[in-house]
């Protein structure tokens, strides 16, 4: 199995890689550092690394008015398949249940098939299909 190390960003140029990393995966919704800086502080941030390489990103957004969580975990195209994104999704999940939520959901890219499968394959249903500047989300909400 694949081993990771994560780090919260501490500094604009961690903040910059857990960006760009966002925006390579998103690219319909991409963020400027700006709005990478404001969601650091409400949501818990986390770049994951194999050896020196950054290889993905984690958000992990509290509890909403509703006890909603979020979990999404993202990994780079050409690092998929080596089990990252299952530890990235893990670690993460972990973090949002330890907030005592109600429920938990991720979003996914709607045209990132592979996503919305790991997403169901670990336990997410859809609840809703929605677009955003033309592009399309999955909400799937944790059984």
């Amino acid at each position: 199995m694949a081993e990771l190390r994560f780090t919260r960003p501490a500094d604009d140029a961690e903040l910059d890689l857990w960006r760009s990393i966002h925006n390579e995966i998103i690219p319909a919704g991409p963020l400027s550092l700006d709005e990478v800086r404001e969601r650091a502080g409400r949501n818990r941030l986390e770049l994951a690394y194999a050896g020196d390489v950054a290889v993905g990103n984690s958000t992990v957004r509290p509890p909403d008015s509703d006890g909603v969580a979020v979990v999404i975990a993202r990994v780079l195209a050409a690092r998929r398949g080596r089990g990252f994104g299952a530890l990235i999704h893990d670690r993460a999940l972990a973090a949002a249940r330890a907030l005592d939520p109600v429920a938990i959901e991720t979003i996914v890219l709607a045209a990132n098939v592979d996503g919305v499968r790991f997403a169901v394959r670990h336990g997410y249903v859809e609840t809703e299909r929605y677009e955003v500047d033309g592009a399309g989300y999955v909400t799937l909400r944790l059984r």
